[in-house]
Formats: C-alpha cells, structure tokens, sequence
C-alpha cells in the first residue's frame, strides 16, 4: 500500500516566525517565571487562524504546559464550539474536523460525532482515498478514543488502526515510531507530562513558536521536576516518622511508588499541597489492604472492618498491635485533612471520608471471607465489588474535598454514592488489575480475578477468550467514563481531569514483566524525578 511521507500530526504549514515573537500585538501572551528570577514571554498567537490555533493548544496540551494557558485555550475552544454549532463542520480536510472534534470533546464540550460522516462514500463506509493521509488518519484514531459508543467513532478506530498499522513497514523510522506511538499511546488515554520526552522528539518543525514550545516545555519540565524533588522528601520524611514500616514487617514500603498516583492525578504544580495530602491516603489503602490479604485473621479482619464502620478506638482493643497502629494513623489522617478541608473551603468533609473507608474496608472483607471459605463468586458479583475494594472512591473523595470545588450538599451526597464518573473509573483500574501477568509484587495472599470468575460460570471458555472479554470492557468502561465528563457535569474540571488521569495510570501501575516489575512505570519515575532536559539561553529565543 502506498503511504504518503508528509503526514505528521504536528507538522505545521511554514508560518512568519515574526507573527508570534512581536510582544504585546497579539492577546495570547505569557511571561513564565524562570529558576533564575528573569521573565521569558513564551508565546503569542493569532486568533484568526483556525487551524493554526487548534494545533498549538494540541502541542501545548501534549506538551503537559497547558496549565499557563488555561484562559487562551478556553477562549479559543469556544470560539470553535460556537462556530461549529451554527454553521456545522464543513471543512474537508480530515485532520482539521478529527482534531476540532477531539479538542472540544475533551475539553467536556458536546458536540456530535457526525462530522465524520463528509468523509464517508455512498455505501456508508469511510472513502478509501483517506488512506494516502496519514496525518488525517492518525487525527481519526486520536478522535476515536472520545467515543461515548457512537457507531462511528467505533468504524473510525478500526478503520485508521487497521491502515496505519499496515502502513508502519512503507515509513522510514521516525515516521513509523511516531505512528506506532500514536496507536498504542493516543492523547486522550495517556499521561501528557509523562510523555512529554516523547513527544519533544516527534515534534519538528522551523517555525518560531514551535521553537518557543520546545524550550518552553523544557524549562517548565525541570521546574516541575524540582517542585516534585521537594515534594517527595516531605512525603518520605512523613512516611517514616508514622514507623508503620517497622510494626507492619509483611506490608509494603513503596511511598515513591503511592507518590506518583498523586503526580498523574492532580499535575498542575500549583497543586502540590494537595499531591503531598492526597499520598497518605493512598499509601493506607496499599496497607490496609495488605492487612486483609495477608496479614491478618478473618476474625481479625471482621473485628477491625467492624471498628472502621463504627470509628470506634476502643474496639480495637483486643487486636493485634500493628491494627491499633494501622487505624490511629488513619483516623489521625481523616482528622488532619478534614480540619484543612474545614478551614479551607468550610465544609467538614469527616462523615463522607470516613463512610468511604467504611466502604473499602467492607469490601475487602467480601473478598476475605470468599478466599476463606473457597467461593468463588460470579464475575458480575466479583467485578460490583471489585471495584469498591480498588480504592478509587477513596481517592477521588479525597481528592473531591481537597480540591475544594463545587462543594454543596447535593454534590456531597452524590460523591459519596459512588456515581458515574468513579465507577467506571475504578471498574478500568479492577479489570485492569485483573489482566496483570504476574502476581502484585510478590503478596502471598489472594484477592481473585475477573478472569477466574469468569471461567468458572462459563465452562469451556479459553483464558484467551475470557481476557479479550476483559479488554472489551475496559473498552466499554473508558466510553461511559468519556460520556460522564462531558458537561453539563456537577464536578469540576480539575476533579473530572483526576478522575481521567487514574483511568491513564492505570497501565503503567499494573504491567509487570516476568519479574514481577513495573519496568513503564520505573522508567517514567527515573525521568520524572531525577532527569533533567537541557534548554537553550531563553534570551536567544526571543532575538
């Protein structure tokens, strides 16, 4: 098949350089503070340039600098909005309708996916002439993945998937990385700061603002890293002052690892009160649940479930040491925070907080007393409460309350039920688990599987057939998470954002190799962390 070379999704038209380095003529100007106290203007664009702008906030967002350009973004995104609402989506260029589409998509906007349809023939099908655009075809995919279970949506991403991957072996070797990581890395289901690397090295160019992002990115990427660097030693000082370590020997002793859900969660560094807040949490799930799977009695792990519904200290009495240790820390944690929730945005957020650990608590229960007696449950049972016992709801009610947005009692009460928006987010993270090829570092205990589940009720059925069944939900699940951030959505975009970016994590939390590591992850800690990117002087940027 013939492939056309010129297709990167990032390849901007040849632009006057000029046009965006003459401060102050254009409304798109941020001045970005520099480690070394200097002021850098970054960026300025022109609004009149659909096309134009639509790919600078895509290179912004891919380059995980988005939170300085916030209110641009958003001046522009409803400028395209309002204009496809009343006069539709008439452009005939592919990548221009599948790149619009995405951007408002994911920004919560609702607009419909058949815009799409100017590209299909008579017969309904998508026109095979689109095969020689590789640049538009890669835009289709990246579209794809907003899909809310549009018919369409679900034709375009077989149909780019399916002639992209059989054009990779006609590309040189860059093209065809670039390509192999669209598909198995689209925008929309990856983390942008960890990807950021990556993309620095598909994103080519001449013009001048392309050059200004590059460094921009870089300098922020460094910044980032050192807000970051801080941040860790506050939380490795925290954990080892708690000293569960030493009373809860069979327990795990990751705090780097627990850190960087935070990081993916919430990454705007403006928010690093909040990262550092939202690991202790994290880091009692992680041990709790070590408790329940292997260290302690059912009738241990009955009296302490019991306890935690009550929030009684006293009831603790007659356990083990290492329990009293493991609920004064949490019961010290749910106080700290509440007070500075309280004090913050004036809302006691401590019944809601303590009737999600009550929830978490009962539903590692469920799954003590199933390994206990042998039952093995049905798979839709198991998966219900599966994704109770992934810890998601505690998370994001946390950090719902720390972010302190859109705090109401009707907001409350609907974030304490479990809705949409983190159901299906924890229901990824259960199966997601599930898939993992080796056992979750080395724990003895057993927590079951969907997988296990489901050979059971299904006699006959492969692990082949029952993993693939395991990744067509997770397919399902990522669509209804899709559909519950489009507005109008009761949450905020900060909160929404969390939510997506657990989804995100996911993978990267649980592919382990043979070794039972998590090589993605440690990668992306190693270069989060301790790498930094070289930069060139910002003043030559600007002459």
């Amino acid at each position: 098949m013939a492939c056309s070379c010129g297709f990167y999704a990032w390849s901007i038209p040849a632009v006057d350089p000029n046009k965006f380095r003459e401060i102050g003529k254009t409304n798109f100007t941020r001045i970005v503070p520099m480690p070394n106290t200097h002021k850098w203007t970054c960026i300025q664009q022109t609004r009149e340039d659909a096309m134009e702008s639509m790919m600078m906030i895509d290179a912004i967002q891919r380059l995980g600098i988005d939170h300085h350009f916030e209110e641009e973004i958003e001046a522009v995104l409803q400028k395209q909005y309002m204009k496809s609402s009343i006069h539709g989506d008439c452009d005939e260029d592919l990548y221009e309708v599948a790149l619009r589409f995405r951007l408002l998509r994911q920004e919560g906007y609702t607009v419909p996916a058949d815009v799409l349809n100017n590209f299909k023939n008579k017969e309904g099908k998508f026109k095979q002439n689109l095969r020689e655009d590789i640049r538009g075809l890669m835009g289709l995919y990246e579209a794809s993945q907003l899909s809310i279970g549009e018919d369409i949506l679900e034709e375009a991403g077989n149909f780019s998937s399916l002639l992209l991957n059989a054009c990779l072996q006609h590309l040189d070797r860059h093209q065809a990385a670039v390509v192999k990581n669209t598909l198995e890395h689209p925008h929309h289901k990856s983390l942008a700061r960890f990807m950021t690397k990556n993309f620095l090295t598909d994103f080519q160019g001449t013009n001048g603002w392309i050059n200004a992002l590059q460094e921009l990115a870089k300098i922020d990427f460094n910044m980032v890293k050192s807000v970051h660097q801080k941040e860790m030693l506050q939380i490795s000082k925290w954990w080892k002052d708690l000293g569960l370590t030493e009373e809860l020997k069979f327990a795990r002793d990751q705090p780097l690892k627990w850190y960087m859900w935070p990081m993916a969660i919430i990454p705007d560094p403006r928010l690093s009160e909040q990262r550092i807040e939202l690991t202790k949490p994290i880091s009692l799930i992680y041990i709790i649940d070590d408790i329940f799977d292997v260290g302690g009695t059912l009738d241990e792990l009955t009296l302490f479930t019991e306890a935690v519904n009550r929030w009684d200290l006293s009831a603790f009495k007659e356990l083990p040491e290492y329990m009293k240790m493991c609920f004064k820390t949490l019961d010290d944690i749910t106080n700290e925070i509440s007070t500075k929730v309280h004090k913050e945005h004036k809302w006691n957020p401590v019944g809601s907080l303590r009737k999600a650990w009550a929830s978490l608590c009962n539903a590692f229960l469920v799954e003590a007393k199933w390994f206990a007696s042998g039952h093995v449950p049905k798979a839709e049972e198991y998966l219900k409460n599966g994704a109770v016992s992934s810890g998601v709801h505690v998370v994001l009610v946390h950090l719902f309350f720390l972010l302190g947005h859109g705090i109401t009692k009707e907001n409350v009460d609907l974030v304490d039920d479990f809705p949409g928006i983190i159901s299906s987010t924890a229901t990824i993270l259960r199966l997601w688990d599930d898939l993992g090829s080796a056992k979750d570092e080395n724990q003895d205990g057993h927590d079951g599987s969907y997988v296990e589940c489901y050979l059971k009720e299904h006699r006959g059925s492969s692990v082949e057939n029952a993993r693939q069944i395991v990744a067509h939900m997770i397919s399902d699940m990522w669509k209804r998470l899709n559909k519950e951030c489009l507005s109008p959505n009761p949450f905020s975009t900060s909160f929404t954002k969390g939510s997506l970016n657990i989804a995100r994590m996911v993978p990267l939390m649980y592919s382990y190799d043979d070794q039972q590591c998590l090589p993605g992850l440690e990668e992306h800690m190693k270069s989060l962390l301790l790498e930094n990117l070289p930069y060139r002087n910002t003043q030559k940027i600007n002459e």
